[in-house]
């Protein structure tokens, strides 16, 4: 009886790229990951080409109702971009594998550099509901991580160092535009938590005493593999909710989450585009 064995994340994301490649054949320079509220960066992607996620081999999909389940690519400004309107979460059930595969694919694509954003709570006593934080560090308190398993020496080294996950030419690039832009954006520390259910005021008060100014339920995955993949990232968050001090917490809804990420998406928009015309 033969036996099937399964191909391997490197040759998944090889078979997924080539696709990718046979619908859009000029090289992408740069990737768009984008969380909550954030989508609308979409409609500014010139000759636009559409892709859903089910069409290309091996991608996963999510069901959260905030996000599309499609990939966009085309021209933002004069740069070619791959935009995905839509991110996977731990939460849904998908394994790291699954959730970070899209990471392995720009990698194989070629891309040069990712953006990605997402919705936070704010620990920092000084931030607002409607901030936009640019993210300089992460605390990783997920119970499972991307890298474990037998390393593929194809895709990243077995032991990549996370000093510079967050990379400071790209930070310093994105205050420079937003400075030009009139926006003065505040740096900080996301901690990433799995989710689906929002902190309790203990939890909120131990990621503060921690250093953590910014909690989520995304991101840290695909910056551990970005490094792995050696592609360079700038992450933003939109606070959505205000978690610090802890007499300031209020209960929160999904649909509020959203309604604050869609208010400050259209400033982010425009940061991000500005910033994809001047890397």
């Amino acid at each position: 009886m033969d036996v099937q064995i399964e191909n391997s994340i490197y040759e998944k994301a090889c078979e997924a790229a080539d696709y990718i490649r046979s619908l859009y054949v000029e090289e992408i320079e740069i990737g768009l990951s984008l969380g909550t509220g954030s989508s609308s960066i979409v409609d500014s992607i010139e000759n636009p080409v559409r892709v859903a996620y089910s069409d290309i081999p091996h991608f996963p999909y999510t069901a959260v109702k905030s996000h599309k389940n499609e990939l966009v690519i085309g021209k933002l400004g004069s740069k070619n971009v791959l935009c995905l309107a839509g991110r996977m979460h731990y939460y849904e059930g998908w394994s790291m594998e699954k959730i970070t595969f899209p990471m392995r694919v720009m990698q194989q694509l070629g891309v040069k550099q990712v953006i990605m954003s997402n919705a936070a709570g704010g620990t920092n006593p000084h931030y607002s509901a409607g901030d936009i934080v640019i993210v300089k560090d992460h605390i990783n308190l997920l119970p499972e991580h991307p890298l474990r398993g037998k390393n593929d020496d194809r895709l990243g080294i077995r032991f990549p160092d996370m000093k510079k996950a967050y990379d400071k030419g790209l930070r310093n690039i994105a205050k420079e535009v937003a400075s030009s832009l009139s926006l003065n954006l505040s740096e900080g520390v996301y901690v990433g938590l799995q989710g689906p259910s929002l902190e309790t005021p203990a939890e909120y008060k131990f990621l503060n005493i921690i250093g953590g100014d910014l909690v989520g339920m995304s991101t840290v995955p695909d910056v551990i593999v970005a490094k792995h993949c050696e592609i360079p990232v700038l992450v933003f968050s939109i606070v959505t909710n205000e978690c610090f001090p802890i007499e300031n917490i209020t209960e929160t809804t999904v649909d509020e989450v959203i309604a604050v990420a869609n208010k400050s998406a259209k400033v982010l928009s425009k940061l991000v585009e500005a910033i994809v015309e001047k890397l």
